[in-house]
């Protein structure tokens, strides 16, 4: 599976490109030629909704999840109305990926 994550958190990509790349994903890079089977977007990123809204342009038949802090109940909302397919809590997205990986 080829995921593209979105995140500006060092710690965040470092954790989740180690354990995604483990368990058998390729991780691409924004511009890439590679089209991806799964976006992955950080909603503490700045302008969430516009990213997601261009990922989605350039993607549109690509499952598109989005992470948050699950008390953000309007970033999800926003996300959602932007083009997200799936939504899960900052605590739960290494296991939703891993799941999808072992589908």
């Amino acid at each position: 599976m080829k995921i593209l994550l979105c995140t500006d958190n060092l710690m965040t990509r470092a954790q989740l490109e180690d354990t995604w790349r483990k368990a058998g994903a390729e991780l691409i890079s924004a511009g890439s030629r590679t089209m991806p089977d799964l976006i992955v977007v950080d909603l503490t990123l700045d302008a969430a909704p516009a990213i997601i809204e261009a990922l989605r342009t350039d993607y549109p038949g690509t499952e598109l999840l989005v992470f948050g802090p699950h008390v953000d109940g309007d970033a999800f909302k926003q996300a959602r109305n932007a083009g997200a397919t799936s939504q899960v809590s900052r605590g739960k997205v290494v296991d939703r990926v891993l799941k999808q990986l072992k589908a």
